[in-house]
């Protein structure tokens, strides 16, 4: 009974120690026609000889699992995750860049502008009886500059519904709500800026070149026509009245 038992203890020992379990693991990305790409991960666990358990469990992550057994090919569990690929050329991301670009044009051209005015103003006010002073104002080239810059804002800003804006009353007057929908676009508010500055910069011209014929000072008139351009011509006409009647008395 005893060398039984003994020979069914070594006989048993004998039989776990032929198998030896192993596990294995790999994982493989495999792209379908529908363009998403999935993650296959697999792990096996089997003998040295055979394999132990006949089991396929296929799962995709949000979709379906299914399970598929098969005695020869051991235990295998697959996970197959949707992983959706990114694609840089969608609807929506094409519209967030072109937002983003006009977003960036916009505050480059608010930029560009406000300083290229700004040495005109410097030398009107600093230096008013320099030459280079007179020949920088009398040159027409800031304005065209100034013109080009503004209609490419213009044409970047121009939409179907911009001139239902701009007249939306029913006589084709320009309304306040209009106007201020318009408005709500960098673009078009970078744009009106430009305008603004070229015609701001054309009255301060305007007020220092009669400066120059009347023998008026000029500096405050300019300075405020930077900043508040119709406060500063009404400040220079009072300015060139008084003038007027200094040297009259």
């Amino acid at each position: 009974m005893a060398s039984s038992s003994s020979s069914s203890s070594s006989s048993s020992s004998s039989i776990y120690s032929q198998i030896s379990l192993k596990v294995g693991r790999s994982w493989q990305l495999h792209s379908t026609h529908d363009g998403v790409q999935r993650r296959v991960i697999s792990v096996g666990i089997g003998g040295s000889d055979t394999e132990l358990f006949g089991t396929r469990v296929v799962e995709t992550i949000g979709t379906k699992l299914s399970n598929k057994w098969s005695f020869a090919g051991g235990s295998r569990f697959v996970v197959i995750s949707d992983v959706p690929k990114l694609n840089p050329f969608r609807k929506c991301c094409g519209v967030s860049a072109s937002w983003y670009a006009g977003s960036q044009i916009a505050s480059s051209a608010f930029t560009l502008g406000t300083v290229a005015v700004l040495p005109f103003y410097t030398l009107m006010v600093l230096a008013p009886k320099a030459e280079l002073t007179k020949k920088s104002v009398e040159s027409g080239t800031p304005y065209v500059v100034l013109g080009l810059l503004y209609g490419y804002l213009l044409y970047l800003s121009w939409t179907p519904d911009t001139i239902r804006m701009m007249f939306a009353s029913k006589y084709w007057l320009p309304e306040l709500p209009g106007i201020a929908k318009m408005f709500s676009s960098e673009l078009t508010l970078a744009s009106a800026w430009i305008h603004l500055l070229a015609v701001d910069l054309f009255a301060a011209r305007q007020v220092f070149l009669e400066g120059l014929e009347f023998d008026v000072e000029t500096r405050h008139s300019v300075s405020l026509c930077l900043l508040f351009c119709p406060i500063g011509i009404i400040v220079h006409v009072m300015t060139k009245l008084l003038t007027k009647r200094s040297s009259n008395t």
